[in-house]
């Protein structure tokens, strides 16, 4: 069974369901953990931690910040950086853990809060719906604007669209069928209508997970830009910056 805590659902055992330390516990974990993530320019992107005492922590790396080293992937460095400062934080709480991981969420990083989604807009996602619709859970798309929500589920980013991929690959228009539409559009003429997206909305509520599609080259990893010198990209959810209380 899971709880959502801070935008992040984490799991609970039956006999803690209804233990309000419990629950105080993890939101005053969560919240420092996402505190002292966001106050060195990173983003939390997920928390987990096991009955085994690990501690892992997914972060990633904001458009509208300037780091150390250049490029958009999470290097080992901010990963050292993150780690550190957290191990000094949550000795302040005198957190009981047995060891803690800092990495990058990988190539199909998960979407979880509105803030996530707002800031993969246009970008290809797959979810998965808690209940089937048209007879299937899983829906591969482009994140999109909301084609059917409420103002207040718009505002407050619970409610997104999915434009889904047409059942036949459509097939360009030639350069003779071009010319000759534009001439009719001139003359005023009828114009053969387009062929019109199939946008999918939905809520945050009605999903049980969002993810990334990976964006793959041919030697299969994720296409990105050359690291600079020096950088090492961590994109793959590689386990680093793992220390030991």
């Amino acid at each position: 069974m899971y709880v959502r805590v801070g935008g992040f659902f984490q799991p609970i055992f039956f006999a803690q369901l209804f233990s309000v330390d419990y629950l105080r516990w993890m939101s005053s974990w969560l919240n420092l953990i996402e505190s002292t993530v966001t106050g060195l320019g990173f983003e939390l992107v997920d928390c987990e931690r096991s009955t085994q005492g690990l501690l892992r922590v997914y972060i990633d790396r904001l458009p509208d910040q300037v780091y150390d080293l250049p490029g958009d992937l999470v290097t080992v460095d901010d990963c050292e950086k993150v780690t550190r400062q957290l191990q000094y934080a949550l000795e302040t709480v005198d957190a009981d853990y047995a060891r803690l991981e800092v990495s990058s969420p990988g190539v199909d990083r998960p979407l979880k809060t509105p803030a996530h989604f707002a800031r993969f807009q246009g970008e290809q996602i797959e979810i998965v719906l808690k209940h089937p619709f048209q007879g299937r859970k899983r829906y591969t798309g482009t994140l999109c604007a909301s084609p059917d929500g409420t103002a207040e589920q718009i505002e407050a980013g619970q409610a997104w669209g999915l434009v889904l991929p047409p059942a036949q690959p459509r097939a360009p228009l030639s350069r003779t069928a071009a010319k000759k539409q534009a001439k009719a559009a001139a003359k005023g003429e009828p114009v053969p209508p387009q062929e019109v997206d199939e946008v999918m909305g939905f809520t945050l509520d009605e999903i049980r997970e969002a993810r990334l599609v990976p964006m793959v080259s041919f030697k299969g990893r994720r296409a990105a830009a050359p690291a600079a010198a020096g950088q090492v990209a961590v994109d793959e959810a590689e386990e680093l910056g793992g220390q030991n209380k």
